[in-house]
């Protein structure tokens, strides 16, 4: 066989996947497929959401009550939600994360997104408590106390179990959606406001960060932060995680500050990734692979010297509405192999059209690693129809994708007619649609009702006004 030299290397060293696992619980073995698709794609960085309002998932030794009463909840409807990821298993992960070269990033929120432990440790809240885990979705009022020194100890010492598990560099302390009522109300935060000379609760957050950089500079560990950490002034040495936008990542690098630009609109794979009438429900918003594909992540504003700062990309998985691990990896694959490509590309040299016939490949090797990836579904006709004579309905997909179906009520198959034009019915029909890729990997069927209706008699309708 002839000898090769290949000449290749990554745009950018930060090539990211993050997974929320306190929305929804996700066990190891799950864990560890996703690291074996970030490895076959030479994404590098796994960034573990591990704590929220809705759950805290690392065992804390010094505070057992953060898993003993923070990981479970109770749904409104009454089902059990529980799990957390014991140390042992931390270290596992993180061990089978490094023999694929992949770093693991702990993310532990603060100081808002944090009811799951203040359940079990109301003393380091503003009001006291008591607290129930948060069983809806959205932004939490309670958040730790900003004026008490045993909360910045509770957290100082979480820290100290965490850092020991994950040998890296980073290390992510979220710092988005902190509500500041609390702190208006709170005695204790208004004193602290005061004796620190802070202008107002966005400096106090900025105060309750730098405070926590400085813990995590004492085990030489770098801050990342969600973009909101940039309120109230940015603590000197923290990695910026633009999210809302690229206007934080911009803000931040112009500033002299490292970013990892994850901006909604291209890099949340928890948005729908077709029509919402046909597709699972998702939180909101409408990204394809396409649109994944098409980001790039540094901002053309950037001077070439600051856009230095822009150290990658990341795809970020929320998981709301994922709500078993089958459903995740339906939300994640292959919207994350396209942020791969973004990540590792020059710009110059990507090509979508090109992406897609690659990914016939990409999707056997999914197959292999039993991967329940997307394929788009037949949209544009509703699942019933109704016409008086005689009715068209077109088909779409948002990518090139053959569509096969059935008459009869039988399931469709590869070799079931293709959908070439729009289907014109005079009767009544049921449709059985699904697309097929070309590995004979099929789409969920879709079932359509096609009714033709009789227009019901006129009915005459007096003129007559009652007096």
């Amino acid at each position: 066989m002839p000898a090769v030299s290949i000449n290749d290397a990554p745009q950018f060293p930060y090539r990211g996947m993050h997974l929320d696992v306190c929305r929804h619980f996700i066990p190891v073995e799950d864990v560890k497929k996703h690291l074996d698709m970030m490895a076959l794609f030479k994404l590098n960085k796994f960034h573990w959401h591990l704590t929220e309002d809705q759950a805290w998932r690392i065992e804390i030794k010094k505070y057992p009550l953060l898993t003993e009463l923070g990981a479970t909840r109770v749904e409104g409807e009454g089902f059990v939600h529980e799990g957390y990821y014991s140390q042992d298993e931390v270290r596992e992960i993180v061990a089978y994360a490094a023999e694929r070269y992949i770093d693991v990033i702990p993310e532990i929120e603060l100081p808002g997104h944090a009811l799951a432990a203040l359940v079990g440790y109301p003393q380091f809240s503003c009001t006291g408590g008591p607290f129930e885990v948060r069983i809806v979705w959205g932004v939490e009022e309670d958040v730790y106390c900003a004026g008490k020194e045993e909360t910045f100890a509770f957290l100082e010492d979480i820290i100290d179990e965490v850092v020991e598990l994950f040998p890296y560099e980073y290390f992510h302390i979220g710092g988005d959606e902190c509500p500041k009522d609390r702190w208006k109300e709170c005695a204790d935060c208004q004193a602290r406001i005061k004796a620190e000379g802070l202008k107002d609760e966005y400096e106090l957050q900025s105060y309750f960060v730098q405070r926590i950089e400085k813990v995590l500079l004492t085990h030489d560990r770098k801050m990342i932060g969600w973009d909101e950490i940039l309120e109230g002034g940015l603590a000197a040495t923290a990695t910026v995680m633009s999210w809302r936008g690229e206007d934080g990542g911009i803000a931040a690098a112009e500033m002299g500050h490292d970013v990892i630009m994850t901006p909604g609109g291209w890099c949340y794979l928890d948005h729908f990734q077709g029509s919402s009438k046909v597709e699972p429900v998702a939180i909101h918003g409408f990204t394809t692979l396409e649109k994944s594909y098409s980001y790039h992540p540094v901002p053309e504003v950037l001077s070439p010297e600051k856009a230095k700062h822009v150290l990658g990309t990341q795809g970020n998985v929320w998981t709301e509405y994922m709500y078993t691990p089958e459903l995740v990896e339906y939300f994640v694959y292959p919207r994350i192999i396209a942020l791969a490509e973004v990540g590792w590309t020059k710009r110059e040299l990507k090509d979508f059209d090109s992406f897609l016939e690659r990914m016939h490949k990409q999707f056997v090797r999914m197959d292999m690693h039993d991967i329940n990836y997307h394929i788009p579904l037949p949209e544009g006709v509703k699942n019933q129809e109704a016409f008086t004579e005689s009715i068209a309905l077109e088909f779409t997909t948002t990518r090139p994708v053959k569509l096969v179906y059935t008459l009869d009520g039988s399931e469709p198959h590869a070799n079931s007619p293709v959908y070439t034009a729009p289907l014109e019915f005079t009767e009544s029909a049921t449709i059985k649609m699904a697309s097929l890729l070309e590995t004979g990997r099929m789409s969920m069927v879709r079932t359509i009702d096609v009714n033709k209706e009789t227009l019901a008699e006129p009915v005459q309708v007096s003129d007559d006004q009652p007096e």
